[in-house]
């Protein structure tokens, strides 16, 4: 395929017609109604078996125009066919809009998209229609991913510039817009879509032996763009062109002197037929003709001297439109293929010192967000732009590149934190800024939706720092495009249900909750598709509400939940302790169903762990669903599902499936998406932004998922910083265990020596790190993580042997104590009656096979926030378990681990992205000495 294509391209791009005369071609169809009986008298439809009419033996049509379009749609189905060869559900597409009940031109179109392997519908329009009406069908199309090409049979008058500007240039094979007149007047023609029709006109006048350098042309009636084409083409041939109306003063004398006569319109009565010399070429070009209409010859205009008529130009047009579709959908094809981005970088100019965050960004002054989009490969249709500097990206651009293949993916992770925060974030737009701004490589990095908690809390917000960050930074740190704020709506609501539910199944007989649950419409009465599937949960296979029995309506209607063991809580985006225990149900109207209840951080409600593991709406609809916030009186769940409000949480959450395109200071791309507690969750963005950033990439890309100091963090100590290594150690080696390549990323501060920079790669690599690399993108931006960004690379090019830590299978007991001694170091662990218990229930509903994501202190490998280093031999205790069975895992808590704040957190290694095989995991220090003097367990800070 790759060395004929070329070939073939170029052949349709200067397509060499056959020598000799060009000959008057036979009129393929009369009129439509008899072309479809098939009763042609002359037998010149165009059948199944063959390409164009047979010419009469002996004729000099053997070699004419009939030759010359079957060569055309030869080798436009030959290229066709060849891109199929490796797009095999690929078939371009042709939309004609038509205006008007003239379908004579239809069976020449159809046919000869059959031969050539195309698709072709039509739009019919009323002939009185008016711009509006063409144009909303215009836009219509525009939208249509289906669509190719499409080609206007409209009336002159009709084809105005409102209609004009509304059609993509991309899909415009007629070459009538701006764009691609544009091109074609600047010479960049291979670029551009040519009229079919004046294009037509020039290889047939070529073709009938007539030399076009120096002769003097002159199209008569013409106007727009079938005249701007014209001129152009005959003018690179080395004619001298003019352009007339008929109605000028000057038109006789314009005549005498042309060599050859254009008619672009019919010619006027008034118009002396003698006015056209009988020795110039005649071609009637009527734009009614690429509008359906073939006329007669215009009124004492000789055709041609007998060789070419409209008949000949108006076949050879179609033939070349389809020319144009099979370009246009190379294009389209060739923009669905990966390819480096021609991204345009920004420029930094580090200053020294490095200004406060804030500083940085509000100096730079980002890219437009729909340039951006369109410098990595995303089409106007697939972003939804909110201001200037984000937007969101729809799902089905995972439909279009689905046979594109993904990138490498690479995981940020870190060491024990700090007080303040490990820098995660800054690491990661370091490198992707040092890979695409510096060494061009496409990479993407995807980070979490920060929570309103920290950013106003110590931690701040998680956009970067310094001269390796997200920007503009309020817009990333506050509200975004409102994802948050919609998973608190539907965290809320469904909160809301469960208590409604609760009070009227306490006040209401079951009758009167029956009617509410499904009431009279109109005097019909039926069941909604969710409460269908309720009922074939509880075994009633019936569908009409009047059937049930009281026993079956009692089972419907009542979902009997136990207040104690409703587990789903009320959220909001603030750490407000003073929301961490409440009493609901206060009212007059309530208060005798007060309970006591909670608020956690939005972040924490298990919608947000949803989002950030779904992979399509009707996935996440799905695992909403089955979300369980209780159990009945009969120790059974009970999800959203039973509740009836799936479709509601589903609808609340539309938007804030799409992940959010932003830009780092160097104009690199990044993906915004979710921000699942990190003690409770997997801790990452989402799985769709990983998704889509892996196939915008291309396989060679990468996707990368304040306190005063004390001396002893300001100068040189190299037993602290070696006391506190074992941590980092330990941290290798647990990534280990998964099989995948470990590199060392040194975030390097001002006060950190280079023997300490020294002493903790080299104790890196002895513990089995591929690479150890100290990184400067906080002063200095990309440029500073080139190093980084090469050992990334290099190791992303080495075999991964992924392994998972357990197998689901194992009993809920097993895979705890898996986690606790193979990567924690645990002895043993204990389990308090409360979450045995939990065990228990969960195991009994169907459970126990799920995965476990530990919840516990980020502060240190064990329990306790002050053991460091690397404890051993410790017993590891389970204060409870609780479920995320929506999203599809199991939360063991450990010790007095809370749920209500959003500390910075060690991403548990058994949720890496749930094990995507080929990951590699960078584990990395922040500043030096206050890192491992936090690890070392030394108390003097």
């Amino acid at each position: 395929m790759s060395n004929r294509l070329p070939l073939l391209l170029r052949q349709l791009s200067h397509q060499q017609l056959p020598s000799g005369p060009a000959c008057r071609l036979r009129k393929l169809c009369s009129s439509s109604s008899s072309s479809s009986r098939g009763d042609d008298p002359d037998g010149r439809r165009l059948q199944d078996d063959q390409a164009f009419s047979i010419p009469v033996p002996g004729s000099l049509e053997a070699s004419g125009t009939d030759s010359i379009v079957r060569e055309v749609i030869h080798n436009s189905k030959e290229v066709l066919s060849l891109l199929q060869e490796k797009n095999p559900a690929f078939k371009p597409v042709l939309a004609v809009i038509q205006a008007g009940d003239d379908n004579s031109m239809q069976e020449i179109n159809q046919n000869l998209a059959k031969k050539a392997g195309l698709d072709i519908t039509h739009i019919c329009l009323p002939p009185d229609s008016g711009e509006d009406e063409i144009v909303d069908e215009i836009l219509k199309i525009n939208e249509d991913p289906r669509v190719h090409g499409l080609a206007l049979q409209i009336s002159e008058d009709s084809l105005s510039n409102k209609v004009l500007e509304a059609l993509k240039p991309e899909k415009d094979v007629d070459g009538v817009t701006d764009v691609n007149l544009g091109k074609l007047a600047r010479g960049n023609a291979p670029e551009c879509f040519v009229s079919p029709l004046a294009r037509a006109v020039v290889e047939l006048v070529e073709k009938s032996g007539i030399t076009l350098d120096g002769k003097k042309v002159l199209v008569v009636g013409a106007r727009g763009p079938l005249e701007a084409a014209l001129q152009y083409l005959f003018q690179r041939k080395g004619s001298m062109t003019m352009s007339s109306p008929w109605a000028t003063p000057q038109l006789q004398g314009k005549l005498q002197e042309a060599d050859i006569v254009i008619l672009g319109s019919p010619k006027p009565e008034e118009i002396p037929a003698a006015w056209i010399p009988s020795g110039a070429t005649v071609l009637n070009c009527f734009h009614d003709i690429l509008s359906g209409k073939l006329r007669g010859g215009s009124p004492g205009v000789p055709a041609a001297n007998g060789l070419i008529t409209e008949e000949d130009v108006s076949l050879l047009a179609a033939a070349l439109r389809i020319q144009n579709m099979i370009s246009s959908g190379r294009r389209w094809l060739r923009e669905q293929q990966h390819r480096r981005w021609r991204l345009h970088c920004l420029k930094l100019q580090p200053l020294s010192p490095v200004p406060s965050d804030i500083e940085i960004s509000r100096r730079q002054t980002p890219k437009a967000v729909d340039v951006l989009a369109k410098e990595i490969g995303l089409l106007a249709d697939e972003i939804e732009i909110y201001g200037k500097t984000k937007a969101k990206v729809r799902l089905s651009l995972l439909e279009r590149l689905k046979d594109q293949k993904d990138g490498k993916y690479v995981l940020v992770a870190g060491i024990t934190p700090t007080p303040l925060g490990e820098g995660k974030s800054t690491v990661t737009i370091g490198l992707v800024q040092a890979l695409t701004a510096h060494l061009n490589v496409n990479s993407f990095a995807c980070l979490r939706q920060p929570s309103q908690g920290p950013t106003f809390g110590v931690k701040g917000g998680a956009a970067g720092g310094g001269y390796a960050q997200v920007i503009p930074m309020e817009e990333f740190n506050l509200h975004l495009t409102g994802d948050i704020h919609a998973i608190t709506a539907a965290n809320n609501l469904l909160a809301a249900a469960i208590d409604t539910r609760i009070l009227h199944e306490s006040t209401q007989t079951d009758k009167a909750l029956y009617n509410r649950l499904v009431p009279l419409v109109n005097g019909v009465r039926e069941f909604s598709e969710i409460q269908l599937s309720r009922l074939k949960k509880l075994g009633i296979n019936k569908t009409d509400p009047s059937t049930l029995t009281e026993e079956e309506v009692r089972k419907f209607a009542r979902l009997n939940i136990d207040p104690s063991t409703i587990t789903w809580q009320r959220v909001l985006d603030t750490n407000d302790r003073f929301l961490r225990k409440i009493t609901i149900g206060q009212g007059s109207t309530e208060k005798e169903y007060s309970r006591q209840a909670q608020f956690d951080i939005a972040v924490a409600s298990e919608i947000m762990a949803v989002l950030a593991l779904t992979d399509s709406l009707a996935d996440m609809k799905e695992r909403l669903g089955r979300m369980v916030v209780a159990s009945d009186k009969d120790g059974q769940p009970v999800t959203a599902e039973d509740l009836g409000v799936t479709g509601a949480l589903t609808v609340l959450m539309k938007d804030a499936i799409k992940p959010n395109l932003m830009q780092t200071l160097e104009g690199t791309p990044v993906f915004v998406h979710a921000g699942p507690f990190a003690n409770i969750a997997h801790g990452n963005s989402s799985v769709l932004a990983d998704k889509v950033a892996l196939k915008l990439v291309g396989e060679e890309g990468f996707v990368t998922a304040g306190v005063p100091l004390k001396k002893e963090y300001t100068e040189e100590n190299i037993q602290l910083v070696a006391d506190g290594c074992c941590n980092l150690q330990k941290q290798i080696q647990i990534a280990q265990l998964f099989g995948v390549p470990v590199v060392v990323a040194l975030n390097v501060f001002k006060t950190d020596t280079r023997a300490e920079i020294d002493l903790v790669c080299e104790l890196a690599k002895r513990a089995g790190a591929f690479d150890a690399v100290p990184c400067y993108h906080w002063s200095i931006g990309g440029k500073g993580s080139v190093d980084l960004a090469r050992a990334v690379r290099e190791a992303a090019n080495k075999r991964s042997r992924f392994q998972f830590l357990y197998d689901v299978q194992l009993p809920i007991v097993e895979k705890i104590r898996t986690i606790a001694q193979a990567v924690y170091g645990a002895k043993d662990i204990e389990l308090s009656p409360e979450a045995q218990s939990k065990i228990d229930r969960y195991t009994q509903q169907g459970f126990g096979n799920l995965p476990i994501c530990m919840a516990k202190t980020h502060l240190s490998l064990s329990h306790e926030p002050d053991k460091k280093g690397v404890p051993r031999d410790f017993i590891l205790p389970i204060s409870d378990v609780r479920a995320s069975i929506g999203a599809g895992f199991i939360y063991p808590l450990v010790g007095t681990v809370r749920l209500v704040s959003l500390p910075a957190s060690l991403l548990p290694p058994e949720q890496v992205k749930g094990g995507r095989v080929g990951t590699i995991l960078i584990i990395w220090a922040r500043d030096l000495r206050r890192s491992v003097c936090s690890l070392s367990g030394r108390k003097d800070r």
